[in-house]
This record gives C-alpha cells, structure tokens and sequence, in this order.
C-alpha cells in the first residue's frame, strides 16, 4: 500500500512513458533554439564590443593618447576624491563648513533686523495703489552695489533714461499682449516679425534667412542645440548627438547637453590669443557630431573665435555641420565695428558655413531684460526648434520655442527701443563703448604701475578686458575693487578678472583705472611685506572671491563648489 502511495505521490513519469516521449535536448528543435541562444549572445556581445570600441576610437581620434590618459587620470582622481569627501568625518566637517558659508551669504542678500517687513501671505485686503507705489519705493532704494555711477562690470546694459521712458509707455500699451494669440494681438505679431529682420539685416543674412525672439541668450542658445540635434536625428539618424564647443563658450551650452542630451566636448582656448584651438575642433568632429560653436564674443575674456576657420570646418562636413556663432554678448556692437572705427574680423551669415546666430537685443541693443532673436540661415533650420502637437484634446498646439504664453510687452519695448536708436544710435553707443574698452586695455598695457604686473588677455575686439597676474593674487585685486564699490567679475582657469564696459561704465572708467592703480599698489605693497616677513608671495587671499574661487581651483572634484551654488539660489528665495 505504501508503495502504491508513494508512486501517485511522485511527480517521476514511468519509465515507459519517458522513453517514449521525444528529447528536446537532441532534437532539432532543441538545437536550434540552441544555436539561436548561441548567436543571439554572441551578436550582443560583438554589438556592445564594437560600440565600445568605436567609443574608444573616436577618444583617441579627438584627444589622442596623452589627452585621453590625461582625461582618465582626470576622472578617477575626481570620483576618488569625491568618494573621500563622502567618508564619515570628512563629510560632516565639509557640510559643516558649507552650512556656515550659506548662512554667511544669506545675511548679505535676506534683509534682515528691525525695520524689515515681510510679507509671506496675501494682505486680507489689498493695498491701496499709494501703498502699493510707497514699498516699492523702498524696494527700489535697498543698498546695492551703484550701477547707477558706473561701478557695475555688465548686468545692466542701460540706454538711457530717456529711453527707458519710452520703454515704459510701449510696455504700458501692450502690458496684456500674448503673441500666443496674433489674431487677437497683431501688432505685436507685427513688431516681432520686424524685429527678427532687422536683426536679420545686421547679421547679413541671405535671402530666407529665418529667426525667432526668446526671452534670452540662454533660450537662444538652448533652441540652436535643440534645433541642430533634431537636425542630425531626422536627417542622419543620430542617436547619441555630440557637440564640439570652446572651453570658453557660455555656459549654456553645458545645460544644453544637460537638458537635451548631448554630450559635449570642450576644446582648449591657450594663451596667447585665448582663441579656440582650431586643429583641436577638427580632431573631435565625428560621425555623431551635430553642432560646432564659437563666439564673437565670448564672455570670460572678450574674444572673438576664429569663426573664418570654424565655417571651412563645417563646411568640409558631407552635407556640412551646423556651425553657431554665439553673438549675445557682441550683439549690436559687433556689427558695426567697422562703421564706428575699430577693426573687425568676419563673424556673421558673410561666412557660407554659419548656419545660427545668437544675438542679446537686451544687450547692447538696450531693450529691457527678457530679450534676444536667434537666427537661421533657412527657414527649414528654424522649423526643427517647433514643438506641434496636432492630436492634443485642447486642439492642435503649436509654439516656436519652450515657452507658450509670452508677454507681448517685452516685444514691443525691444521693438520701440531699436526704432528709437537706429542705426546712427548703435553706431554712436559703439563708439563709445568700445572706446572706452580700448581705454581700460592700453593702460593696462602701457601704465607703469601696471604694465609689470597686469597681463591683459588675447586681444579683445569688442567691450570686455580681461587680464591676470603673474606677480598678484588677482581675487585679493577683486576683493580690494569690491571695497571700494566696484563689482567686476571674477573668472577661473585661469584666474582673471574681467570688465564688460557698457554706458554707465563709460562714464566711470577714469575712476575704474583710477582705483585699479590704487589697488595694484596697495597690493604690490603688501606682497614686499609678505617677502620680508618671510611668508612668500601671493598669499594672505581672504576675501569672498578669493574664497569662493580659491576653493574652486584647488580641489579635483567640484561637489562642494556646487554645494556652495545650490546653497546660493535656495537664498535667493527666501523671503
């Protein structure tokens, strides 16, 4: 009975049954799916070896053996060393540090003390227009650094305050307008389509040159890249996009690839000329490469790209490379150089391989902040930066850039400020500025209190200068402008400083070189002290910029400066 159980209970088949039952194992079905197993492992691992391979190749290709040793090297120290800023002890005495260095930052920028009123929920009832008008006055007269006298290196690009009158009725006039919406307002339809050829016109645009308006040099940038990766994937199939830029170029290339997915490929900008390295570009031009960049120019030390070099490049391409020259910040200077005076070097749609330009209206064009036109050498280049959705539920969607709704009134204000100005203006306010640049340059070159230990750097074409320091810490020069009222901006890798003259400037620059030959001086005194107390030179640096980017320069992995940075915009919405 117990055998009878324990056969039911088995899940073994009889003998019998077994070997009647065909084998997989060594029927042809079962060797087949054998064989297909087989090939389907091996193509996977001949796939990912030939992609890494072909990635392995094309590093060689751009940077070569020493370049991709030294990018390596690179990379494992920085993830080594971020690892260590991770462990136990390092780690709470770094977050401890980065705490005390917000905090201190936030007692600069949140207004704090008696005196201070916030306002952290709506008023039960609303305020009357004469409140309203009497905190704003208040607001408006919080103590900043005096843009107003001059003592501010870019940021505001004034023109004037005639202009600004001019600019305000314009915003008043159309403070409702959506351009969203040309049907209900074509006016401002009318103005953008103006604006997006007259800057066309500048640019030397060829016929069915094409453009947009964005809220700004970073939105301008963004759609270029996004405009260049739809490009290479609708026409080349292009899946893993690559872009070849300049160190140097605006930082919103780097969040361009961020955001959309684009691996970027940085090229050295050496001294003397501080200029693209050209044969570098070409080396790292590859089959997933969709976009080449240079700058006229760029933002660390004002100078323009060899853009003439960088067009032959594209242009060598099959089928050519999208090639976009950022002119935001050169905007309506760079066009008229000529006309104001100054020499010039060739930039714009003159050159058969320029394909986009970027140009800040609310720069040198001095419209208000919110402001800049992207332009195409074809329609068809433009029509990659759409969005459409056509099945939407809310009916077919359809908008040129990342935003929807966009404020008409910024439109019109751009449009009343280049009327305004014309050509003759721009002309005018070129002449002065660049002037006044050529100014700040000589006489760092040729003032003998500065001329030994000031190295301006490259030759700088349009309105910014900057310079560095064999001899002095140039963040303590910084640090010692910014307590005498100056804000200028700090720059890394090298260390320099910078000034973006702009038409407030202009009127300061006397005082600017005034002070900077103070400065230098007091400096070079404290050095020779430094030297006979036996401590070395360049040291003692305390201030905020030498901090800031004494840390920055120093350490191999960059977490902490970006806890510094992330720390700086929570503060900047605190109430």
């Amino acid at each position: 009975m117990s055998d009878d159980l324990n056969m039911m209970g088995s899940s073994r088949m009889p003998v019998s049954l077994r070997t009647a039952l065909p084998s997989t194992k060594n029927s042809p079905r079962g060797n087949y799916l054998n064989i297909g197993t087989e090939i389907l492992r091996n193509l996977i691992f001949f796939s990912f070896l030939l992609r890494w391979t072909r990635k392995g190749v094309l590093q060689l290709k751009g940077r070569g053996l020493f370049g991709t040793v030294a990018e390596a090297y690179i990379s494992i120290r920085r993830t080594l060393y971020g690892i260590f800023l991770k462990s136990p002890g390092v780690r709470s005495q770094v977050q401890k540090q980065v705490t005390e260095a917000i905090t201190k930052l936030e007692g600069k920028l949140v207004p704090q003390g008696p005196g201070i009123s916030r306002y952290l929920t709506l008023p039960k009832e609303g305020w009357t227009e004469q409140q309203v008008r009497a905190e704003l006055e208040i607001l408006g007269g919080m103590e900043h650094t005096r843009w107003e006298d001059g003592l501010v290196s870019g940021a505001v690009y004034h023109g004037g305050n005639e202009l600004i009158k001019l600019q305000s009725e314009a915003f008043e006039k159309f403070s409702v307008a959506n351009p969203i919406h040309p049907d209900v307002f074509p006016g401002v339809r009318k103005m953008e389509a103006e604006i997006v050829a007259m800057v066309l016109a500048m640019f030397n645009a060829p016929a069915g040159g094409a453009g947009v308006t964005t809220s700004g040099g970073t939105e301008s940038i963004l759609m270029a890249c996004l405009s260049a990766r739809q490009k290479a994937r609708a026409e080349r199939g292009v899946t893993e996009p690559e872009m070849v830029i300049p160190d140097t170029a605006h930082a919103a290339f780097r969040k361009a690839g961020a955001y959309f997915g684009i691996k970027v490929h940085l090229v050295a900008c050496p001294a003397p000329t501080y200029s693209v390295h050209i044969p570098g570009v070409s080396r790292l031009i590859n089959s997933n490469t969709i976009l080449l960049v240079g700058s006229a120019p760029n933002f660390p030390h004002g100078i323009v790209d060899d853009i003439t070099s960088l067009s032959r490049l594209a242009l060598r391409k099959k089928g050519s490379l999208p090639l976009h020259v950022d002119c935001c910040l050169g905007s309506f200077l760079v066009p008229f150089l000529a006309r104001a005076g100054f020499p010039t070097v060739p930039f714009d749609f003159t050159l058969k391989g320029v394909t986009s330009i970027s140009c800040d209206t609310h720069k040198y064009g001095f419209a208000p902040k919110g402001n800049s036109v992207l332009l195409y050498r074809t329609s068809a280049l433009r029509t990659y930066q759409y969005f459409v959705s056509a099945d939407w539920s809310g009916g077919v969607y359809a908008s040129p850039s990342i935003a929807g709704s966009r404020p008409g009134a910024l439109i019109a204000t751009c449009w009343a400020s280049l009327m305004s100005q014309g050509e003759s203006g721009y002309i005018d306010s070129c002449h002065k500025i660049v002037g006044a640049a050529k100014k700040i340059e000589s006489t760092i070159r040729e003032h003998p209190s500065l001329r030994d230990d000031l190295t301006v750097m490259g030759k700088p074409l349009v309105s910014v200068v900057a310079f560095t320091s064999r001899t002095l810490n140039v963040y303590d020069l910084a640090d010692a402008m910014s307590s005498k009222g100056w804000h200028l901006n700090a720059l890394q890798r090298p260390p320099a400083i910078h000034v973006a003259v702009t038409l407030p400037v202009v009127a300061a620059v006397d005082k600017l070189l005034g002070d900077l030959v103070a400065v230098v001086e007091e400096e070079k005194e404290k050095e020779r002290v430094r030297i006979v107390e036996g401590k070395g030179a360049k040291g003692g640096a305390k201030g905020d910029a030498a901090a800031l980017y004494g840390v920055a320069g120093s350490l191999p992995n960059p977490s902490v400066v970006n806890s510094l940075a992330e720390g700086f915009l929570d503060t900047l919405y605190k109430a």
